[in-house]
């Protein structure tokens, strides 16, 4: 059993009494495919991590029910002017998830923060991103409704580890497909939101761009959840998933100072090289992402190793000196 499995239970039946209102142990048994007493000890949990549980008898049964309002004693937090401004201000922090089908719930949590502050604070404190942004994707068309629909009910089938099947469109085949699922994670990476399950058919995890869906359709069918690594796309500077090869690229002296100032990767080690030039290494997975941004920087960079890198580099640049020749 994954080490989060429990975690996500128990969040799953704060999310479940939240919208039920009220369900016995054995509903939430049920739903969360475990026994009466392994509920028994999630009740316990989350009442002992202060959440407002309660359990109440009615008709000859007896009910658990969470508190309508389950963090109304912020009000009683007593938060100092700086850190209600230092949250507001985080505002603009933010701003990068606005391609995201989570914007509408982000804003509104941003404008109960702002009822807590004065007009004048509000005045004053609104002024504050003409001297501090934070810039995100841009964001790109899209069916908002059927995408957040899709997130919701692939958020649930990962919650509750059930399967899936999925009719895909596939950049690299130009059709739809259908798949069979095992949704594990979604996460946000570069202006998108992605969904990492594992294919059956494929006997390997995979990576689906939400936006790519057409349909979807969750069963009841549970499966049990491998382990993930705690940090999603890891091995690479994109959003994909593979081995991670050793890399070195040589940047001309001219580019070193911006490459050097910056965190491309956690694997990243730099080395300073005669006359200026930077020799950057990378433990990453060879994808097209590591290999857009070696040529984002054209003639300033150069591939060290391995050779298969280099060459394939080489092929981009005279695929890309063929467009142009015809120019000439």
């Amino acid at each position: 059993m994954p080490r989060n499995a429990e975690v996500i239970r128990q969040w799953s039946i704060l999310r479940d009494l939240e919208s039920s209102r009220r369900l016995t142990i054995d509903d939430l048994a049920e739903r969360t495919g475990v026994t009466t007493r392994t509920i028994r000890r999630d009740l316990e949990a989350l009442q002992s991590a202060g959440f407002p549980l309660f359990d109440e008898q009615i008709d000859g049964k007896r009910y658990w029910m969470l508190e309508a309002r389950a963090f109304k004693r912020l009000d009683d937090t007593g938060f100092t002017v700086a850190e209600l401004s230092a949250l507001y201000f985080s505002r603009t922090l933010v701003e990068c998830l606005a391609a995201t089908p989570f914007q509408k719930d982000v804003a509104s949590a941003f404008d109960k923060l702002a009822a807590a502050l004065t007009p004048g604070m509000r005045q004053f404190l609104d002024r504050l991103p003409l001297v501090f942004q934070a810039k995100g994707a841009p964001p790109r068309p899209s069916d908002e409704k059927g995408e957040r629909d899709y997130i919701a009910r692939l958020l649930d089938a990962t919650l509750r580890h059930r399967r899936a099947t999925m009719k895909y469109f596939s950049l690299s085949s130009g059709r739809e497909k259908d798949y069979a699922i095992e949704p594990y994670r979604l996460v946000y990476s570069q202006g998108g939101m992605y969904l990492i399950a594992f294919v059956p058919e494929y006997s390997a995890m995979r990576t689906f761009a939400v936006e790519r869906i057409r349909g979807l359709s969750v069963s009841e069918e549970g499966f049990t959840p491998s382990a993930l690594p705690d940090d999603a796309f890891a091995h690479s500077i994109g959003v994909n998933e593979g081995a991670p090869e050793h890399i070195q690229i040589a940047f001309e002296p001219h580019i070193a100072p911006y490459v050097r100032e910056r965190r491309w990767h956690p694997s990243q080690q730099n080395t300073e090289e005669e006359g200026g030039s930077l020799l950057v290494a990378l433990d990453v997975c060879n994808d097209w992402a590591l290999r857009s941004w070696i040529l984002s920087f054209g003639p300033l960079a150069r591939v060290v190793s391995p050779p298969t890198l280099a060459a394939q580099i080489r092929n981009e640049i005279d695929k890309a000196r063929a467009q142009y020749a015809a120019l000439e």
